[in-house]
């Protein structure tokens, strides 16, 4: 596949955009501006590779825009898929704990734009500043506690429930009702991340509309009360929607 790269020469929006997420705002100003003009914005189309499981780490990466998939591949070579990751998210940084060779792969799951950064200046930013250090680790721990949230979805939830909480984690709170929003990626893909067979989606899909009134038609969904929704996507849930922010 062809990876289509742009790279810009902003560096002062480089800069902020760093700025803004918790791992950088305790990082020294030299490292931070050091980090700032190394960094490249490039951007991949739908399906291309951005590394794969076992490729050595030379980047990691910031989600400018767009969705990006974290996946594993089965000794049957079926994907498992890990995670989904938006605008503000940044992945492939932990290869440097993990002796600087990704554990998983990453691809893009619609047009993505991103921020490429050296992992080399990660890992010396790491070694020189405890308050790095302790910001990697309390982004470990966000990671961890999303990631544990999602497990008890997993456990706990039946499949039109699952599907329901996915919905509720993109709804934006302050859109007035009817609520309408558009899927962010293939319904194929938000199964899979679901842990369901296509099949199974789309039954659950059809359970869900018949029990709190919401409106598929493609990609768009109309939601016309959100409390009917979280009430019945919820009720086997450890926390109360809206979800805690673990961004």
């Amino acid at each position: 596949m062809t990876t289509s790269m742009i790279e810009t020469t902003n560096i002062i929006s480089k800069h902020d955009m760093l700025k803004q997420h918790s791992l950088f705002q305790s990082m020294p100003p030299a490292l931070l501006q050091a980090l700032s003009q190394a960094a490249q914005e490039v951007s991949y189309e739908k399906g291309n590779v951005i590394f794969l499981q076992d490729d050595a780490s030379e980047w990691f990466y910031l989600i400018k825009s767009g969705w990006v998939k974290l996946f594993r591949e089965t000794l049957e070579g079926s994907e498992a898929v890990l995670d989904m990751l938006t605008s503000g998210h940044i992945f492939g940084e932990t290869a440097i704990l993990d002796g600087d060779i990704h554990t998983v792969s990453a691809a893009a799951a619609e047009h993505v734009t991103l921020l490429r950064l050296p992992a080399s200046l990660l890992k010396k930013a790491v070694g020189e500043s405890h308050d790095v250090a302790l910001a990697m680790l309390a982004s470990l721990s966000r990671q961890r506690k999303r990631q544990t949230q999602e497990i008890e979805s997993l456990n706990m939830h039946n499949a039109p429930q699952r599907i329901g909480c996915f919905m509720l984690r993109l709804c934006n709170l302050s859109n007035t009702e009817p609520y309408e929003m558009t899927l962010p990626y293939d319904k194929s893909l938000i199964a899979a991340r679901l842990g369901m067979q296509c099949e199974t989606f789309s039954r659950a899909l059809n359970k869900l509309r018949k029990e709190t009134d919401i409106t598929v038609q493609g990609s768009s969904v109309t939601i016309p009360n959100l409390e009917t929704l979280s009430n019945y996507a919820c009720n086997s849930c450890s926390n109360e929607f809206p979800c805690s922010d673990l961004h």
